[in-house]
């Protein structure tokens, strides 16, 4: 390896068992147990027939999560439904729930206190927005139980995952499995009636436990998709990009909602010398100032929504983004980060733990900071070593599977 890679290999898996919850017997040992990820056992999820999966639709991150789970399953012969939670909030509410969301991020330092001194708690303004939350989704979520008949729902969204316990209490779900890709899960996240939890480190594994002592909780990475583990070489992705060989290149993107600085950013590379390949997401408005900033730029590449982030994280050599699932896919590649702190409340957790990892390093926003630090960890030369997570996350989902089904 070169001296400045770093090596990533599985998590380890940490399991803890819990009583009997009505889905079947299971050990009430509380030891924890830690081992290495191995070939996974196929018995449970080749009897599942069929899943629910809970996402939400707010940003892209849950979407993407449900999206690589759904096309895992769907091989082993089970009929996976997808469904978006906050559709079962009506439209009304589901949009009124999204704008709230994204007023509380465009106040940064007011979500880092509802998080921090509310959601992770789970105090009286959380526990308020569940249930009204939950008042609506219920009966709705009951009616889609009723007509798909699932072997087992797996929420990969607190609220989805807050209803669907609730009707588990009742003996009106099939069981279920919780999976939280964020480093601290939250309060909300964590309810009697859930089988089992999916967590993607061990700081998230005790904040399961915080709520829910005895509860059975397996770590593994989260999953990527298809195409970042077949991406091309790099070579070949700078050929369909116009990116010239043994140039600097960074792929700049901000999660769906391309938050942040971007076009600034994407300004300032460019005059630095970088071609940037800067992407907008859903984020129509940024896509405008990127186009715009480019025409007077020729290193800069603009899109908008795209499919082909695969072949443009190849393509760079660095990938400037907020933290979450865009860092899994970057480590697939095998590809350094450089981190935007754009995100609060769970978003500076999650940027913590990418940064323990390694080959990540952190940015200030504003775009000749951020510029100095792509440059410096350009010049580095850091490397990755890519690393498919694809078998780790399996044994872990065939476990957690095993024993909810019992």
């Amino acid at each position: 390896m070169p001296p400045n890679a770093v090596r990533h290999g599985p998590p380890e898996m940490i399991r803890e068992r819990m009583p009997d919850n009505g889905f079947g017997r299971i050990s009430a040992d509380p030891a924890v147990r830690e081992a290495r990820t191995g070939v996974a056992d196929p018995s449970s999820s080749a009897e599942l027939h069929s899943a629910l999966i809970l996402s939400g639709d707010i940003g892209a991150g849950h979407k993407v999560v449900a999206a690589t789970v759904a096309d895992l399953l769907a091989p082993r012969g089970c009929r996976v439904h997808t469904l978006d939670s906050m559709a079962l909030l009506g439209s009304a509410g589901a949009s009124a729930g999204e704008a709230a969301f994204r007023r509380l991020l465009d106040i940064p330092g007011v979500y880092d206190a509802f998080h921090f001194s509310c959601l992770r708690p789970g105090t009286w303004p959380a526990r308020f927005a569940d249930r009204a939350a939950r008042h609506y989704m219920v009966p709705r979520l009951a009616k889609v139980l009723e007509a798909d008949r699932p072997d087992v729902v797996l929420a990969v969204f607190a609220t989805g995952a807050a209803a669907t316990a609730e009707l588990a209490r009742a003996g009106a779900a099939p069981p279920v499995v919780a999976f939280c890709t964020d480093v601290t899960p939250h309060r909300l996240w964590v309810h009697d009636g859930i089988g089992a939890y999916l967590v993607i480190c061990k700081a998230a594994a005790e904040a399961v436990r915080r709520y829910q002592p005895r509860a059975h909780v397996v770590v593994v990475p989260r999953p990527v998709r298809r195409g970042f583990l077949t991406a091309p070489s790099q070579s070949v992705a700078r050929r369909a990009f116009d990116v010239p060989a043994g140039e600097p290149c960074a792929l700049l993107m901000s999660g769906g909602w391309g938050l942040g600085p971007i076009s600034e950013a994407a300004a300032a590379l460019a005059d630095a010398g970088v071609h940037v390949l800067a992407v907008a997401g859903s984020n129509s408005a940024l896509a405008d100032r990127l186009r715009a900033v480019a025409r007077s730029r020729p290193r800069i590449r603009p899109f908008g929504f795209t499919t082909e982030v695969p072949a443009l994280m190849s393509a760079a050599d660095l990938v400037i983004t907020t933290s979450g699932v865009t860092c899994s896919e970057a480590r697939a590649v095998g590809r350094p980060m450089l981190l935007l702190d754009v995100v609060p409340g769970h978003g500076r957790e999650n940027l913590q733990q990418e940064l323990e990892l390694g080959g990540a390093a952190v940015a200030s926003t504003d775009a000749a900071s951020l510029t100095a630090s792509a440059l410096a960890v350009l010049e580095r030369g850091t490397k990755i070593e890519a690393y498919d997570p694809t078998q780790a996350f399996t044994a872990g989902l065939d476990e957690v599977l095993a024993s909810v089904r019992r």
